[in-house]
């Protein structure tokens, strides 16, 4: 649970789901598996492996539901953070602009 130390303006739910990633700029439309490991109202940090972005790309991101009842989420966003973690893997924050 976040404390009022974090001083963020949306809490984060931590979900840890699979989810898939596209560069939004890649013609081929190639996409990557990565995690979501969590999410909240204008952003989410996404694990991916071996993969560094620059600042300011920008991804398609879609977790599918396994739920009837829930949609599945379809995302733009905006690298606003990579930092590398351990054995090669890359936490990728990134800030949504658009979500079907």
């Amino acid at each position: 649970m976040l404390g009022y130390d974090d001083k963020r303006n949306f809490y984060r739910m931590m979900i840890n789901s699979p989810c898939s990633v596209t560069l939004a700029d890649d013609p081929t439309k190639a996409s990557m598996s990565a995690v979501c490991k969590d999410i909240s109202a204008t952003g989410m940090s996404v694990e991916m492996g071996e993969v560094s972005l620059e600042l300011g790309t920008l991804l398609e991101i879609s977790i599918e539901s396994n739920s009837d009842q829930i949609p599945s989420l379809n995302a733009k966003a905006k690298v606003v953070r990579c930092d590398s973690i351990d054995d090669g893997a890359y936490l990728v924050g990134v800030e949504i602009s658009e979500m079907n």
